[in-house]
């Protein structure tokens, strides 16, 4: 289906990145395949619900972890979210730590990042249609401040705030590139926030991120530099406290007011309403709707 959920509808979507290929707990699942105008989403989409509330869940690199962070089709991944009725995505992420203060098997919930991706399509917003959205604050604070609470509701060691710097991958970084980006000050280092989150914020909807932290990058004198073996050794008992925080998340921000996400396009599109096809109308529908309307003829 297009656009279209099939009577699947969920208020919360969950991206699982490595290690999170699915949620414990999850009743009267059901898989929705999406065909979006931005192409197919990394899998399909598992809709259920979690105590009481719908759930959307999307493996971000695909089950069994067929995509590398440079091959996920963030667009098809944000808009299928969007088509479902989802209001607001809770990213899952391993990260390397750039701090001595934040040490392996710690989450960290940023509230800022850095973009050095290069081949990455990062908007919606292009062929006939052009709109720059505020992303000053990349983050939902109202959605990261449940999640820091949920977080150290079940005893992880947490840090609310920092920046996450979304490197392209899949290489790991030189030793001159983790050292220099621990002089910019920066917290953690990961290859797939960026652009989901701005993605997200151009779909109008709610983002945060749940950072797991599996290593110490490359910088740390003492500590091995950071190798697949290394993360999934890690990895483990992190995916075990990330289930943890969302089964205590999920329910609390359910139902949470209206956020200025949900109407993050007011006065950013620039192309004059008179100069947008109906050809590109269509193609953007649940994403300008709220903007433009419905289109002639709907109901």
């Amino acid at each position: 289906m297009a656009g279209k959920s099939n009577g699947s509808q969920a208020l919360v979507g969950v991206i699982g990145g490595s290690g999170l290929y699915d949620i414990e707990g999850l009743k009267g699942v059901r898989d929705v395949r999406i065909r979006t105008p931005f192409g197919s989403p990394s899998d399909a989409i598992r809709v259920g619900r979690l105590d009481g509330v719908s759930v959307a869940f999307l493996s971000r690199h695909g089950r069994g972890h067929r995509l590398n962070p440079g091959e996920i089709n963030y667009r098809a991944n944000i808009y299928a979210m969007k088509s479902l009725g989802v209001q607001r995505i809770i990213s899952v992420s391993a990260v390397g730590s750039m701090k001595e203060s934040i040490e392996p098997g710690d989450v960290v919930i940023p509230d800022q990042f850095i973009d050095l991706t290069k081949r990455r399509a990062s908007t919606f917003f292009e062929g006939g249609i052009v709109a720059h959205v505020a992303f000053g604050e990349p983050i939902c604070a109202s959605l990261a401040q449940a999640l820091a609470v949920a977080g150290e509701g079940v005893g992880a060691n947490l840090h609310r705030g920092g920046t996450y710097l979304c490197m392209e991958g899949p290489q790991f970084s030189t030793k001159a590139e983790s050292r220099l980006y621990r002089q910019w000050g920066v917290d953690v280092i990961g290859m797939t926030n960026m652009p989901e989150a701005k993605l997200a914020r151009e779909a109008e909807l709610c983002y945060a991120t749940m950072a797991l932290a599996t290593d110490y990058d490359c910088w740390h004198e003492t500590q091995e530099s950071v190798t697949v073996e290394a993360i999934l050794a890690t990895l483990h008992k992190n995916v075990a406290l990330a289930k943890q925080i969302l089964k205590a998340v999920v329910p609390s921000v359910a139902d949470a007011p209206a956020c200025p996400c949900h109407r993050a396009l007011d006065n950013a599109i620039v192309t004059a309403p008179t100069s947008i096809s109906a050809a590109v109308r269509k193609k953007f529908g649940i994403l300008t709707r709220r903007v433009f309307g419905p289109k002639k003829g709907a109901r």
